[in-house]
């Protein structure tokens, strides 16, 4: 079984350390590739407090931590390693984000401002007529804001919260499967299509919306990622 590990740099003080090494150690997850790689990314708790140049007490409490919340797992008298879901795990976190989004949507257009909703709408100022305009990479970062900004958008403090840790585990899969078939101009068109409805206050079709977007995800990864088997 092939191994990798992750590649961190040294963090500072004005944090606590287990704050920092957490963020860094979630960054550094998030931003890897971790449902197309076929390695197991496992976490030496040694080597990352020589890295970030702290000692091996915080690094062990933020991997606790991010044990927690699902990021990694400990597996006996092998290590620590990054959680790669299973396809049923992720297919079941996505329904349960499309839940949340989609009342997010119903929330926005019964309280958010104008200018706020027009917010979204500048997101995609380099993309016209559903065309790419923007690096994929590029795009990618717009899309996953753009969610972000929905469930922000609320104003609902309790679905903000339910939504935060389970949006980082969305990140990986959407940043994953993006560029895949014809998902990036099929998400523009959506996008457009839930800006549309948010600006008109119109709360079913925007709530619907979300909804069928997040749920055409779901779609995707049950009958074309293969990976995560």
């Amino acid at each position: 079984m092939s191994e990798a590990r992750l590649v961190v740099g040294p963090i500072d003080s004005r944090e606590t350390f287990k704050n920092k090494a957490y963020a860094a150690l979630r960054d550094v997850i998030v931003s890897s590739d971790v449902y197309r790689s076929r390695a197991d990314l496992r976490l030496d708790e040694r080597q990352l407090a020589q890295d970030f140049g702290i000692s091996r007490t915080p690094v062990r409490e933020a991997m606790a931590q991010l044990e927690r919340e699902g990021f990694v797992r400990s597996v006996p008298r092998r290590g620590v390693y990054v959680v790669r879901k299973t396809k049923q795990e992720v297919i079941e976190m996505i329904t349960a984000w499309a839940a949340l989004e989609s009342m997010a949507a119903r929330l926005i257009t019964q309280s958010a401002s104008d200018a706020d909703i027009a917010g979204l709408r500048r997101m995609f100022a380099t993309f016209e007529d559903d065309k790419l305009h923007a690096k994929l990479d590029e795009y990618s970062e717009v899309n996953i804001a753009f969610h972000q900004a929905i469930i922000e958008l609320s104003g609902n403090g309790v679905l903000i919260q339910l939504a935060a840790n389970l949006f980082t585990h969305m990140r990986m899969i959407r940043g994953s499967t993006i560029g895949e078939d014809d998902r990036v101009e099929r998400s523009i068109h959506d996008h457009m299509n839930i800006i549309q409805a948010l600006e008109a206050r119109d709360t079913e079709r925007a709530e619907d919306l979300v909804r069928q977007h997040a749920l055409g995800l779901a779609e995707h990864v049950a009958k074309h990622v293969d990976y995560l088997e």
